[in-house]
Order: structure tokens, then sequence, then C-alpha cells
């Protein structure tokens, strides 16, 4: 038997034993593109390369307190809802505010919510939810959290050195491939801690151990930088985020958005930057405009008036997409959902679009 039949009877009996498409050459897979849910930020959309959070895939949000990370996971559950997608939120910080997450656009009558007492608690269900293969978004807020059993019931200032990563780590092993079936994309909230000690480079670490460091496709780094200020009173902050790990695009790139107090990312001043960015929108002084449009004095104006003017926004859109090209996808946001694309494909008719679907010109 030579090397070709004997690859092919090995071939045949991994198929037999573990089902057909568990080993196949890269030639004989369809080709499917990495699907994703917008972030609620254009900017941001753009840094991901792919228009957004990848699905079937483990994402790490971290930074400083009060830097904008659940804020970003309630944008994404959002923007997943819109689509008609299910979303769990596991708060093992038993922080959750429905009232801050209602006015960003999540839909709180149809969010799973879970707050669990234990960190195994929280990874069971977090699992069995996306073992499922009904749950779209699984968020844990946050890493930090999760509270080993044996800490609970044990006393103050016992010691239980590495037992939190033990518990990502076997957590992490088990929802891998099961994430990539069903899906559904993980995204977990992490702080940050400092190492005692460190005369060189960050002293800065997240909690949690190396494990998720490991398995996360995505890794963003959100920090604060900048009050917004109307006068002397803060409305607002300006946050960077930094795409530290990416493996379904270029990494290392950064997306700037404001956080509005009370009511999250605004989409129209994100669309603003983007276009200031890629010198769509110019500024002259203060002022901002788009082709003979005069779209206001000063940032928020501008903000604002794009708000109002739907229309203006659609045009920068198609900017910025025909500056992209037409295999860019610059946010999942502007893309037809998922199941209207399905029904419409079995029907033999073209899909239909949302209402802020960008068509490429030129």
């Amino acid at each position: 038997m030579n090397r070709e039949e004997a690859l092919g009877v090995a071939l045949g009996q991994i198929e037999r034993q573990f089902g057909k498409g568990a080993i196949m050459k890269m030639n004989d897979a369809a080709h499917v593109s990495v699907g994703a849910i917008s972030t609620g930020s254009l900017s941001l959309d753009l840094a991901l390369g792919v228009g957004g959070l990848p699905r079937g895939r483990v994402v790490e949000i971290f930074g400083p307190e009060s830097s904008g990370k659940t804020t970003l996971v309630y944008h994404v559950i959002a923007e997943a809802q819109r689509r008609g997608g299910v979303c769990a939120f596991i708060d093992a910080e038993h922080a959750m505010d429905p009232n801050y997450a209602k006015r960003i656009g999540v839909n709180i009558d149809e969010l799973l919510v879970s707050q669990p007492d234990t960190g195994e608690q929280a990874l069971e269900i977090t699992e069995l939810l996306i073992r499922s293969g009904a749950v779209d978004i699984v968020a844990v807020d946050s890493v930090a959290a999760l509270t080993p059993k044996a800490e609970i019931e044990g006393e103050m200032g016992d010691s239980h050195v590495g037992l939190q990563a033990r518990l990502m780590s076997q957590a992490l092993r088990k929802l891998a491939g099961t994430l990539n079936r069903t899906d559904t994309i993980a995204i977990f909230t992490n702080q940050l801690r400092e190492k005692i000690g460190v005369m060189f480079g960050s002293p800065e670490v997240t909690p949690g151990g190396r494990a998720l460091k490991f398995y996360a496709s995505i890794r963003l780094d959100i920090r604060r930088i900048e009050t917004l200020k109307d006068g002397t009173e803060a409305f607002g902050n300006r946050v960077r985020v930094k795409v530290v790990k990416n493996k379904v695009a270029p990494p290392f790139k950064q997306a700037e958005f404001d956080i509005i107090y009370g009511t999250g990312i605004p989409w129209e001043s994100t669309v603003l930057d983007v276009g200031l960015e890629r010198k769509i929108v110019t500024k002259s002084g203060s002022y901002f405009s788009f082709e003979d449009e005069r779209l206001g004095q000063g940032r928020q104006n501008a903000a604002a008036f794009l708000a109002e003017h739907p229309d203006v926004v659609q045009a920068i859109l198609r900017r910025v997409q025909v500056e992209a090209g037409e295999d860019q996808v610059v946010s999942a946001r502007l893309l037809p959902s998922a199941a209207a694309v399905v029904g419409a494909r079995a029907n033999g008719v073209a899909p239909p679009v949302l209402e802020e679907e960008v068509v490429a010109e030129g």
C-alpha cells in the first residue's frame, strides 16, 4: 500500500468514527467568511477587521474601573437582539443596571440574566447555554468576580492559590470547541491588577490566569482618555480601545469613541469620527462639513446634526464603504440579518437589506 492509499484509508476511518467533515483538505472545505456582531461603534468595527466581534470565538474585554467594559457588552447585546438574536448575561459582579441597559438599547424583557453564587455555577450555566446552540451571545461580567466555591465556603484570610486560574482553564478547554460548532460568542470582561515589584515593563495583569489570554480570539484593552464636559459639567468619556490580540484580522489597531453617561455610545458620533479620520468629513476651524453640507460647529453639534439627518449618515457610510473596498465588511450593523438572508435564499429571492445597509459605488 503506497502513501496515498494509506492516507485514504486513514481519512475514511476518521470520517466513519468521528463523522463527515471531521478532517478535510483546505481546498475541499467551502469557504465561509467569519460572521460577526457589531460593537455599536463604527471605528471599533473597522479596527476589528471583520465588522465586529467574530462569531464562534472567545472575546476578552479588559481595562481599569469605569472605562466602559460593561457598556460595550450592552451595545453588542443590543446589536445582536436587533437582528433577532438571543443573549445571556452572567452577572457575577451582581451589579447589573437594567435601566441603563434598556437606555442603551437592550431588550431586557428578552435578555437571559443569571446572578450565580459561585464561579463554578457561573461557568456551568455558561457551558449549558452555549451547548444548547440557541444563544448568540453569552457575556460573563466579570472574570475577577468568579469566586471558586472553596473560597466562598472558607474563612477570610484562607489561601487558595491558583484556584480561579484552574477553574478558568478547565472551563475554556470545554467551551472552545462548542463555541465554534454553535457560532456563539463568549464575552468575558476582566479587571486589572498590578504585580508587586515590577521595575520594567507594565505591572498590570488580568486575574484568572493565562488560559483566557490563550483561548481568546479577540482581546480588547479599553481605557478612558478624556472626560467630555459642557462647560464645567461632565457628560461623558472619550475612550480608546486597542485590539491587543486578533486571530481573524491584523491586530494592534486602535479605535476612539465617546461614551455618553446614561445612553452609551452614540453611533452618529462614531460615523463622524471615521469620516473625519478618512477625510470624508472636513473640518475648518471648529466647523465640520460633508461635501457641500455644513454639519455644525463643534463635534457635539455635528453629531447632533447627523442624528437628525440619517440620509447624510448614509451618504458618509457609502463613501467609507467605497474607500474600504467591496470585500471589506465595514460594520456588521450594515449587513442584512442572517435570518433574513437564509429565508430569502431558501425562497430563491434576493436577500433583504436593513435600513442602514451600505452598497459600494463606483
